[in-house]
């Protein structure tokens, strides 16, 4: 019996460091981003997120570590990148020239069909009715935008994208959020990179977040809650016996009681908090309230890029690095 070859992953790194000098810029990254996500690439500016970009485009060479995007070596040729388009920074087009002129002369270097895709393309980024105006003439928005249109006219498989939103106005950001999942509605892997978690959480399911060079988180959003433990605001019948049943009940942490209110507030993951229920019942401890108090996702963010979690990422296991198929 004949075994299916697995097909690669979009894009795999391992152990991928880039130095200029004794300057760190991407330091031991491993990030796999798997058909079908839209993908963010997390972190402060300058945290490594456009070099890593630049790496897996083939624009630059890795000091150490892999590179794979759907299992070939981007700095094995314009092949290994049949699949993949993208912008880092920002799109770069000749000011004087009308938008679809711009694109014919980057469907010409394409080959192909490509040329054949123009009109297509224009109406997915909706700029039909623009493409014949200088792109000297267009907003920052509309160039993002034509990026984007660029990007398409081979087909690609993958999308990266280096802060698509950066120095739009409300509504330029609305509309390339809406591109976007557009585009990973038709079946587009897209990854993003981003400093603004607003932008990462309305259109992407999966995320990494990077730190100095490091990756200290990489999973599903609903991983990243997950991650944090919550505070909890209690009340009881007797808050001094409280205190020391919540003291002694495995899970519950940084337990305090206030005063003279008697409020005990402490931190625990949500699996310790029923076990604690009982045992104040079991205690003959009325509970008059119970609150939840769960950081919001900028919180988990900062906690993650400037808070004591910085300095330790979450134990993730690595597959393998898959072969093309």
């Amino acid at each position: 019996m004949s075994v299916s070859p697995v097909a690669a992953n979009p894009v795999e790194l391992r152990g991928l460091v880039k130095r200029y000098g004794e300057i760190v810029a991407v330091d031991h990254v491993d990030l796999t981003v798997q058909p079908g996500d839209v993908y963010g690439y997390l972190g402060p500016n300058g945290a490594g997120k456009t070099t890593s970009l630049r790496m897996m485009l083939g624009l630059i060479r890795p000091s150490a570590g892999l590179v794979r995007v759907f299992g070939g070596d981007p700095l094995a040729g314009v092949a290994a990148l049949k699949d993949v388009a993208g912008f880092v920074e920002e799109p770069r087009f000749y000011p004087y020239l009308a938008a679809r002129k711009n694109l014919e002369l980057l469907a010409a270097l394409d080959g192909g069909n490509a040329v054949s895709r123009i009109d297509e393309v224009l109406e997915v980024v909706d700029l039909s009715d623009r493409a014949g105006d200088r792109v000297g003439s267009y907003s920052h928005g509309m160039r993002q935008r034509l990026g984007i249109a660029a990007a398409l006219l081979r087909k690609p498989r993958l999308l990266l994208l280096d802060e698509p939103t950066t120095g739009l106005d409300p509504g330029g950001i609305r509309d390339m959020r809406a591109l976007i999942r557009r585009l990973a509605d038709d079946g587009i892997t897209v990854l993003l990179s981003s400093h603004q978690l607003s932008e990462v959480e309305e259109v992407c399911n999966r995320v990494a977040i990077i730190r100095s060079g490091s990756i200290v988180f990489e999973g599903h959003l609903d991983d990243l809650r997950r991650s944090s433990t919550t505070t909890y605001r209690l009340q009881t019948t007797d808050p001094e016996r409280a205190v020391a049943v919540c003291e002694a009940q495995p899970g519950i942490r940084d337990v305090t009681a206030g005063e003279p209110s008697g409020e005990i507030v402490f931190t625990a993951g949500e699996e310790a908090v029923p076990d604690l229920s009982v045992a104040l019942g079991e205690a003959g401890i009325g509970i008059s309230a119970l609150i939840p108090q769960r950081p919001s996702l900028e919180d988990l963010f900062f906690q993650f890029t400037e808070g004591q979690e910085a300095t330790t990422r979450p134990s993730l296991e690595r597959p393998a690095l898959t072969e093309a198929a």
